[in-house]
């Protein structure tokens, strides 16, 4: 049977974002900051953000955005990226955010594969703009600069209405996020403003977020999982939230002993340099109250050095850009650190062996068989963008959304993260799941990040190859790199079973990620 919610009363709103997100704001609302634009060296009111948000609609509608046009933003973390994402939502039109290292020809897809009618982005990015509109077929005049006099600013400066619009936000779409998700290249992933409303109102139901957080906005928002705890909900419960355009770690610490941060969204590659890195003791962070992990499995072992370094909690949730992205989050205090939880209100899931496709039981005890976790609730996609077949493999059918990911669940269905279907090695018959080795990996002092991926053995076998940045060797510590390996290797290997061990270790200078924090296992096989 599948595992519903803990709160399985849950109805979604019936509205779209723009009302969902400003129609409740009141007098009180209005006078409270709403954004901290760290690189624009700003602060914006909630009534100043609407106001904006209602003049870039206004502006956009006489230009000639109509409801149902998709729009493209490639835009940093700002109060320009809010006000764009929100302006386009209030006129009915779909926004599909552009990645920042997106190249032009990237760009140019996107649109071209969109049906972009426009495209939103800063001068300060160079000529990247100019040569994806042309490359795309729009042409420059369909390009604005947000970031000019005659971008954001002369909106602002005209202030004109935006008209009245209506849409069924069940059908309508709100937002096309690109996403490889479990079928290979990038996709659109259609979701409606009930999708995106729900997500938000389950958010909001966990309780996670208050209107008393300085919530700190990392996350890129062209990603889904910015967009919607950030960019949306953060405006939506009426906190405070710090847009900064980029992570470096000694400004992230320095801004949160500064803007007094008490809540941060984060990915398990910060979670390392909070439990690891030399500086975090150098800042004040005593207004932190807890941090929340998601793009990839967090331990519970590197969870709890977090919160033993720092004396907050670690939540860990779980999602994907089909799904809006919330559909799991762990607030339970009595529960592993290394699990998602039970699914969010209205939500629930099941485990699936991926070769027959029959559902995996919960067990009566102890952990379950591993299966690929499956979710339906209201924030499921309607599909990818002109692609029924890949649709097809992801959304089976009643409702169920196929994750991609291998999972087991305990008594209680709660549930704890293997790792990618796509990146399990198989090895002598057997599975191995990276995640799991980087977690013993983690917790050993030479070790500052890693990364572990299959590569062919001798015998055509995959096996396990850990990609390690030593951490800085302390004073007296002569030891070469060669015993360091040696030592970790053996620490690692004494802890699992023989298919699991660990055959070599290379250093390496960075672990390569993706925006989101996700390990780019590609370019460590490449190597």
């Amino acid at each position: 049977m599948p595992v519903p919610s803990d709160q399985s009363e849950f109805t979604v709103p019936g509205v779209g974002l723009y009302e969902y997100l400003y129609g409740s704001l009141t007098p009180d609302d209005e006078d409270r900051i709403a954004v901290v634009d760290l690189a624009e060296g700003t602060e914006t009111t909630y009534a100043t953000l609407r106001s904006h948000v209602d003049a870039a609609a206004g502006w956009l509608s006489r230009f000639g955005v109509r409801s149902g046009d998709v729009i493209a933003l490639q835009c940093p973390n700002s109060e320009a990226f809010i006000v764009a994402a929100h302006a386009v939502w209030r006129l009915g039109a779909v926004l599909t955010p552009v990645a920042l290292h997106a190249s032009a020809e990237q760009v140019a897809h996107q649109i071209r594969d969109s049906r972009a009618t426009l495209l939103l982005t800063f001068a300060g990015f160079g000529d990247g703009g100019e040569e994806a509109v042309e490359l795309s077929g729009l042409g420059r005049d369909r390009l604005i600069h947000l970031d000019t006099s005659r971008g954001l600013k002369q909106m602002y400066a005209e202030r004109s209405n935006p008209p009245a619009v209506s849409f069924d936000p069940h059908t309508h779409l709100a937002a096309l996020p690109y996403s490889s998700g479990a079928t290979g290249l990038p996709k659109g992933v259609q979701l409606t403003h009930s999708n995106l409303v729900a997500n938000i109102a389950q958010i909001e139901t966990s309780g996670v977020v208050t209107r008393d957080d300085v919530v700190f906005g990392i996350l890129p928002f062209f990603h889904i999982y910015g967009l919607t705890v950030l960019a949306n909900a953060a405006v939506r419960l009426r906190a405070k939230l710090v847009a900064v355009p980029r992570f470096h770690l000694e400004s992230f610490l320095s801004a949160h002993e500064e803007q007094g941060v008490t809540l941060t969204f984060i990915a398990p590659p910060v979670a390392v340099a909070l439990a690891k890195h030399p500086a975090v003791v150098d800042h004040d962070l005593s207004t932190l109250r807890a941090v929340v992990s998601g793009a990839a499995p967090l331990d519970d072992g590197l969870a709890r050095a977090v919160e033993s370094r720092l004396g907050i909690r670690v939540y860990q949730g779980y999602g994907l850009t089909e799904a809006g992205p919330v559909t799991h989050l762990n607030t339970d205090d009595n529960l592993s650190r290394g699990s998602i939880g039970r699914p969010v209100p209205g939500t629930e899931h099941k485990l699936v062996d991926p070769g027959t496709l029959d559902e995996i039981p919960v067990p009566v005890e102890g952990l379950s068989a591993d299966g690929e976790l499956w979710v339906r609730g209201p924030q499921v996609m309607v599909g990818y963008l002109g692609s029924d077949e890949a649709t097809a493999v992801v959304l089976p059918g009643d409702g169920w959304l196929r994750t991609g990911d291998l999972a087991r669940q305990d008594a209680a269905g709660h549930v704890y993260i293997v790792d990618r279907l796509t990146e399990i090695i198989r090895h002598q018959g057997q599975q191995v799941a990276p995640a799991e080795l980087e977690a013993l990996l983690l917790a050993l002092p030479d070790v500052a990040d890693a990364a572990v991926v299959g590569v062919s053995g001798e015998d055509a076998e995959e096996i396990p190859e850990a990609f390690v940045v030593r951490q800085r060797p302390l004073t007296g510590d002569d030891r070469s790199d060669e015993e360091v390996a040696a030592a970790i290797m053996d620490a690692v290997n004494t802890r699992v079973e023989p298919y699991k061990t660990l055959r070599a270790v290379e250093f390496i200078a960075e672990v390569p990620r993706s925006a989101t924090g996700k390990t780019l296992r590609r370019k460590l096989r490449e190597s």
